[in-house]
């Protein structure tokens, strides 16, 4: 199965560095200022989804790199 993402949007500030550093490729900035998961890749909520495997290295670099450890990478 493909790698899940999720984003705890309660906890992101919004600091940009998921979407404009690490991988924009799964994270875009969302209409309120806060990390969205790409809509492409979006289930759901616009904090969570599936994305290709491909992706899962950049999508975990993210999440190493956030401030606040607000991103989560599933395996399933």
């Amino acid at each position: 199965m493909s790698p899940k993402v999720d984003i705890d949007r309660e906890e992101c500030t919004g600091c940009g560095l998921c979407y404009n550093d690490e991988c924009p490729e799964v994270f875009v900035e969302g209409d309120d200022g806060l990390s969205d998961v790409q809509e492409k890749y979006r289930a759901g909520e616009p904090g969570q989804g599936q994305i290709p495997e491909e992706l899962k290295e950049c999508a975990k670099r993210a999440a190493d790199a956030c401030p606040v450890s607000a991103i989560t990478v599933l395996e399933d």
